[in-house]
């Protein structure tokens, strides 16, 4: 099965969705916003991403900076403490397939992994 980890307010999420209703029909929606992945997710996200925690952040958003999340003294598990603890703060959309992931900017990049 197919997940994407997604926000229905976000255009690319909406997109990336809709894609893979094309490609693949039904698939696992986890609105992360209401039910935020645990570290361990995360972490396994992270795996499967091929990337580090901050790689993930949204640093455009008003908490990255109010956390001071830009301190390159943080590591791995304090920020994704912090994405647990403000979802928003998780790039996405984000589609698991087949024991891989990859993020939907643009949402054609998912494709690869299906």
């Amino acid at each position: 099965m197919v997940r994407i980890y997604h926000n229905s307010r976000c255009s690319k999420s909406r997109a990336t969705l809709a894609l893979l209703e094309q490609h693949v029909g039904a698939c696992e929606v986890i609105n992360y916003l209401d039910t935020p992945p645990s570290a361990g997710e995360l972490s396994v996200l992270l795996k499967q991403l091929g990337m580090g925690a901050r790689e993930l952040l949204r640093t455009g958003e008003v908490e990255y900076r109010s956390l001071g999340l830009d301190d390159p003294a943080l590591d791995d598990a304090a920020l994704i403490a912090a994405m647990v603890a403000h979802p928003k703060l998780i790039e996405r959309p984000i589609v698991v397939a087949h024991g891989n992931a990859a993020i939907g900017r643009p949402p054609e990049a998912v494709l690869a992994i299906l």
